[in-house]
């Protein structure tokens, strides 16, 4: 039986043949398959430049500075809007709800988001964030899009129909 250096040459092998044999028949790689992956839970591809955008974003080493004087904000909205570093941390980061952060957002003025910029010590373009969140979050997956044009309704999740999960129970 193989093992060590042996059985890793030989998984990568067999792997590389697979992906190889799967191109020469069609298989969907790269941007199409990310649609077909993420579509659904309408989550939009980058763009290289957005990429490099997103990277500034994720400095936010969670002091809290951004959040000093919120609280007249966070209690006006309802529960809607949890604080600029909550924000900032969530839509930095893997696969963000742009909807939901976008919804916060609203709740603060562009010139508050420029004044926080001056006090956070990593210098968080709260601004820039802003702009590229609202413009993602109105963005539309290409299976959404052509769904609303053939007239037939986008494939949706649980959580974006409004199923609640039944509660986890604890190990007994």
């Amino acid at each position: 039986m193989l093992s060590g250096r042996a059985l890793a040459l030989v998984v990568l092998a067999w792997s590389l043949l697979k992906v190889l044999v799967g191109r020469m028949f069609g298989r969907k790689t790269g941007l199409p398959l990310f649609h077909e992956n993420y579509d659904a839970d309408g989550l939009p591809a980058l763009e290289p430049a957005e990429r490099e955008r997103v990277a500034s974003f994720s400095r936010c080493i969670a002091c809290g500075r951004c959040d000093v004087g919120e609280a007249d904000r966070i209690a006006a909205s309802g529960g809607e809007y949890p604080g600029l570093m909550t924000i900032v941390l969530s839509s930095s980061r893997s696969m963000p709800d742009y909807d939901a952060a976008a919804r916060s957002l609203a709740h603060v003025p562009m010139e508050v988001l420029a004044q926080k910029e001056e006090i956070c010590p990593t210098r968080v373009p709260f601004v820039e964030l802003a702009r590229f969140v609202r413009s993602k979050a109105g963005a539309k997956p290409l299976a959404a899009m052509s769904a609303v044009a053939a007239g037939v309704e986008a494939p949706t999740t649980e959580a974006s129909e409004g199923r609640e999960h039944p509660p986890a129970t604890a190990p007994t």
